[in-house]
């Protein structure tokens, strides 16, 4: 784990860019992967990807009941699938063969959501893919990963082509600054230490993580020292990094584009229940998130750089 402090950088990118580009990269040096989308081309970002590989893009159209068995079946035949399509329909519309078609068969399908959390702010409730942590975390067999940056996204791609297990894979549509240090390896069921702390620590995943840093900075004017780490793997989740956090600053806070029912913060929270109780803040969606811009939404549940360094300040 990385003990390297880091502040967000200037540029910001876009991680489905990074997706595309390695999953191309990847499909040019194996030829059983494939991609599964539901008439989601060039929303997953795979306009690229079929000019250079048409017969390797299957497009059921508005199923993804469909788009899963699909992917599946690719599965047992020797492919492997990357099955794309926005978050909120994938978790939601297809639960059922997440559940018995991948996890269930094990099978190594690469599930990927789109624009997760509330990127589709303007579209409402029936958008938001608030809810996909907590189901997906109930499901046995998966791995899911969030990515904070585009290099981790790069690195959780290869991971997931390679690691022949099902997973389920967040892939922001909000453009982050690079918050990994370049040398970091990638490693399933590690969090990544971003910035050293001893007052408090902030946990991030996706893209909180930049705003957890952001955050920092706030409570380093204040004279408080919060270390953040970036929690890319929220099932399996690295306990020990929380326990260490636990023990070391003794106030956690948790930040995550989701519903704190089930999500990072449910789980962070199971963890020192068990092994070390310490005062926490769980920051995240609670009911349904209204309609709205994707930034109002962030702003409206406290998901900033500010509404995280106010959630530490009432524990500090």
């Amino acid at each position: 784990m990385s003990t390297e402090t880091m502040t967000p950088q200037a540029a910001t990118f876009d991680n489905r860019q990074a997706f595309a580009e390695e999953l191309i990269r990847l499909a040019r040096e194996d030829h059983r992967i494939v991609a599964v989308c539901n008439d989601s081309v060039g929303s997953s970002n795979l306009g690229a990807f079929q000019k250079e590989f048409p017969e390797r893009l299957i497009n059921v159209g508005i199923a993804e009941q469909d788009m899963v068995g699909v992917g599946a079946g690719l599965a047992n035949a020797g492919f492997i699938p990357f099955v794309c399509a926005a978050g909120p329909f994938l978790s939601g519309r297809a639960l059922e063969q997440i559940k018995a078609d991948v996890a269930y068969s094990n099978f190594h399908v690469v599930l990927c959501a789109m624009s997760p959390g509330m990127a589709y702010g303007e579209l409402g409730p029936t958008h938001h893919s608030i809810e996909d942590l907590a189901w997906i975390n109930a499901i046995d067999n998966m791995t899911l990963l969030m990515p904070a940056d585009a290099q981790q996204t790069r690195q959780a791609v290869q991971w997931s082509a390679e690691n022949g297990r099902p997973v389920y894979m967040r892939v922001g549509r909000f453009k982050v600054p690079a918050v990994t240090p370049q040398d970091e390896p990638f490693e399933v069921g590690k969090a990544v230490q971003v910035r050293e702390g001893r007052d408090v620590t902030l946990i991030g995943a996706g893209t909180t993580v930049s705003r957890a840093l952001e955050a920092a900075e706030l409570l380093a004017a204040q004279g408080y020292s919060a270390r953040v780490l970036n929690m890319a793997t929220i099932k399996p989740l690295d306990e020990d990094a929380v326990v260490r956090a636990a023990r070391e600053t003794g106030r956690i806070v948790t930040a995550e584009e989701a519903t704190t029912h089930g999500g990072l913060g449910s789980m962070v929270a199971h963890v020192l229940a068990l092994h070390h109780p310490t005062p926490m803040r769980t920051l995240g969606v609670t009911g349904f998130a209204p309609t709205g811009s994707a930034e109002y939404l962030l702003e409206h549940f406290g998901l900033t750089a500010r509404g995280i360094a106010d959630a530490a300040l009432e524990l500090l």
